[in-house]
């Protein structure tokens, strides 16, 4: 059961979570994140010491404290809980405080963005002790890993957590920190934004787990964005396959390297909502439910980079070269559509996009959009669904669709449309397919 920042946020979302945790027998793992916020205060830490700024380090230090003094107040009840609850809070801002006062460096950084998750699961644990709940503490340190290309380790994670199980007979709760590990160095590090759905997934693969609970504030995966669009409405099941096309493609609900572990292991995935805890939500499994449509998905920040080459592009080795460049720079490619003059691509990450360019010049005339978002269509063997393409085009005679990528994926159609044209492209296929305006 992995529960999010808002999740755990408020010390009265904490009990919540203590409640749901304890209905029942079974036993689990329970993954927790930071603190709603924290993590954005600990990036700010790094980003103001990174600077040379302390003065800035040490405001954000102190403000961040006091949030966590009033928290736990409000969190336990007793003295002698209070009293343990301050002195975690005391340690880990004491080391807060004494990296003002030392060189900073990348290892570093990683040390102080692992400090949400260690408050938030040792003063849970405080909590539950408070209240009589037999469980164990886990630190994810002890058996979360990664490689030297930053990959979790799935047979390593399973052989380590085994062992650090196996040191607490007779427990049937155990705690332990979302979003941190250590690297191929030994060296404290994480897996990245959104880490903690990834951890729990991992987790879940690693123990073979009858289900992997992702509890969010939002009462599951929907068939668009609620926040763009007026009525949308919940899907209850998806098929790993299909959930995975539409975290990649901008389902924010779900961060997309959360389903490969699950799905290696056959690990059901429940989308759950913290504050509707018997709402259906979402079950992800390795069956669809039916064919067809199921949702949409959008993801912004994309670049579309055109190469224009009469003369190379149908020369042998000319799409390796191409793909070469991008590969040099470690910036994925979303999309690619090729013609007989022309072949455009996507990416999501602009860090190097200059470089890019200047590599591709020699290749053809090189013509660069920005601010585009990929609009995917996502769906049980979609492509083998009568009418799709004309119900989706039709949907979008107003909106200048600028690439189309379909047979690549049984599973998705996806399209790139100017970033001003989103909210309309989303509201006229929530229409044009569902029949929802």
């Amino acid at each position: 059961m992995k529960f999010g920042g808002t999740s755990v946020g408020k010390p009265e979302r904490m009990h919540s979570v203590a409640q749901l945790i304890t209905k029942d027998q079974e036993p689990k793992i329970v993954v927790l994140s930071a603190l709603s916020g924290t993590t954005n205060t600990l990036v700010a830490i790094g980003d103001a010491l990174a600077a040379g700024n302390r003065d800035a380090a040490k405001q954000h230090i102190d403000t961040l404290e006091a949030h966590y003094q009033e928290f736990i107040k409000q969190l336990v009840t007793t003295d002698a809980a209070y009293q343990k609850a301050r002195k975690i809070v005391a340690e880990h801002f004491e080391f807060l405080t004494i990296i003002l006062k030392i060189s900073f460096s990348d290892a570093l950084s990683k040390d102080i963005l692992a400090q949400g998750e260690l408050l938030s699961t040792k003063l849970f644990c405080v909590y539950l002790e408070e209240k009589g709940v037999s469980h164990a503490y886990l630190s994810a340190l002890d058996f979360m890993s990664i490689d030297a290309n930053d990959e979790p380790q799935l047979s390593v994670i399973k052989t380590k957590l085994a062992q650090t199980l196996a040191q607490h007979a007779g427990i049937n709760l155990f705690v332990t920190q979302g979003y941190i590990c250590k690297n191929v160095r030994g060296e404290v590090d994480n897996l990245k934004r959104g880490g903690s759905d990834y951890t729990a997934s991992l987790v879940a693969a690693a123990v073979n787990a009858s289900v992997c609970e992702i509890w969010t504030d939002i009462d599951g995966m929907h068939n668009n964005d609620p926040r763009v669009v007026k009525k949308t409405m919940p899907i209850e099941v998806l098929s790993f396959e299909e959930a995975a096309e539409l975290a990649y493609f901008g389902a924010k609900i779900l961060h997309p390297t959360c389903i490969w572990p699950a799905q290696q292991e056959n690990v059901p995935v429940k989308l759950l909502n913290t504050m509707q805890p018997d709402a259906a939500g979402t079950t992800i499994r390795k069956e669809a439910s039916s064919v067809g449509v199921k949702a949409i998905a959008a993801k912004d920040g994309i670049y579309a980079i055109n190469i224009k080459s009469s003369r190379m592009l149908l020369a042998y080795g000319f799409l390796r070269k191409v793909f070469e460049v991008f590969e040099k720079y470690k910036t994925s490619i979303d999309m690619v559509t090729t013609s007989e003059v022309a072949v455009s691509v996507t990416i999501d990450n602009g860090q190097f996009l200059q470089q890019i360019v200047k590599e591709l010049e020699p290749f053809g005339t090189i013509t660069v959009e920005e601010n585009q978002t990929l609009v995917s269509v996502v769906g049980n063997e979609i492509a083998q669904t009568q009418n799709i393409l004309s119900k989706l085009f039709d949907s979008l005679k107003e909106v200048p669709v600028s690439m189309v990528s379909y047979g690549g994926s049984k599973h998705n159609v996806t399209i790139l449309v100017p970033s001003a044209n989103k909210t309309q492209t989303l509201q006229l296929l929530n229409k044009g397919l569902f029949g929802l305006e």
